[in-house]
């Protein structure tokens, strides 16, 4: 049965996908005093002063390289610049993140298409019908997202057919993007000209899988491939020359256990590394399910993985606080004293 309230039914596609998401720009306010202020506070408020400050601390330490990992749907959401600003700014070395994370959303706005406002109360299949995909409140336009899906296809031909790590194919789409943008600053493209490398684990679970599929099937005998057991060897190696390391992740899913699984990782092959020093999580997940994506960071200490003396959880919906903590880390203006790690060379 319809909902009595539902917004748009009946109407056209362009009346569904006309308010476009923007994203939130943290150089254009300052979060210091918000911060400052919940650190004064209780519940989930003083947990992100906290956060914040751990965040400070991360990019005080001169020996600690910052890994970002991104799970959800964030940078849909809003906070695509803000990635991009992360890496802009010296606010982070390496990057773990979802196949739609990177692709269904950066690649994609990158190539000028863009998110839509909605509604989460609207008919699916009024939606449905107009070929329009719902990311609970936020629209994408399905024949744009297939649009994405061809032009990863387009540079996959463009390659040498071998084994390639999703880092070494996100390099290549950062080239692919330096001259055939329509929308410059994309987090990849960024990343791109900092020397910063983007890792998905699940890289195929995305807009790149269809893209891949679609090469192959053009390609039959000679293609590429995604090589994931050499991309936790390159992701480890960058582990092992860090003196120490923090990460800062929003959401949790496979981006976070592989982040963690490096100190791990390091061990199994002879390298005694430390575990990482600096934790920050920002998630809703429930922790009773035993689900790893859902567990404590105190959960990962028990497996050698994060040291608890510096973490904090975050149990908050991400673009309601990482754009707080995001503000307050640039306009506090540590980064500016940092050296970059420009760990894409070690893989040039």
């Amino acid at each position: 049965m319809t909902k009595k309230n539902s917004p748009n039914i009946g109407h056209n596609k362009n009346s569904f996908l006309s308010t476009p998401v923007e994203h939130i720009d943290i150089k254009s306010f300052d979060a210091r005093k918000i911060i400052d202020g919940m650190s004064k506070m209780s519940f989930t408020s003083r947990d992100t002063a906290s956060a914040a400050k751990i965040y400070n601390e991360m990019i005080i330490d001169q020996n600690c390289s910052i890994f970002l990992t991104i799970a959800g749907s964030t940078s849909a959401g809003g906070c695509m610049d803000l990635y991009s600003d992360l890496v802009k700014y010296n606010m982070v070395d390496a990057i773990v993140a979802t196949g739609a994370s990177i692709i269904d959303m950066d690649f994609f706005e990158s190539l000028g298409f863009k998110h839509y406002q909605g509604s989460q109360f609207q008919d699916d299949t009024e939606l449905r019908k107009n070929y329009i995909d719902r990311i609970y409140d936020t629209y994408i336009d399905e024949e744009e997202l297939q649009a994405c899906d061809k032009a990863i296809c387009d540079v996959a031909n463009s390659l040498e057919p071998r084994a390639y790590t999703s880092r070494e194919f996100i390099y290549e789409l950062g080239k692919f993007l330096k001259t055939n943008a329509k929308k410059k600053g994309s987090l990849i493209e960024t990343a791109y000209n900092n020397n910063v490398p983007i890792f998905c684990p699940a890289f195929t679970d995305s807009s790149a899988g269809f893209g891949l599929v679609m090469h192959q099937e053009q390609n039959p005998k000679k293609h590429i491939t995604i090589d994931s057991v050499r991309e936790m060897r390159e992701l480890t190696e960058i582990k092992i020359k860090s003196k120490q390391s923090g990460l800062l992740m929003v959401g949790g899913g496979v981006p976070k256990n592989f982040v963690q699984d490096t100190v791990v990782c390091a061990d199994l092959i002879g390298k005694k590394v430390d575990m990482h020093k600096y934790a920050i999580q920002i998630t809703v997940a429930d922790t009773r399910d035993g689900a790893c994506s859902s567990s404590t960071l105190k959960e990962a200490s028990s497996w050698g993985k994060v040291d608890i003396a510096r973490e904090q959880m975050v149990f908050a919906e991400a673009t309601s606080v990482l754009p707080l903590i995001a503000s307050d880390v640039y306009h506090r203006q540590n980064w500016k004293k940092r050296e970059r790690r420009n760990f894409q060379k070690l893989f040039k």
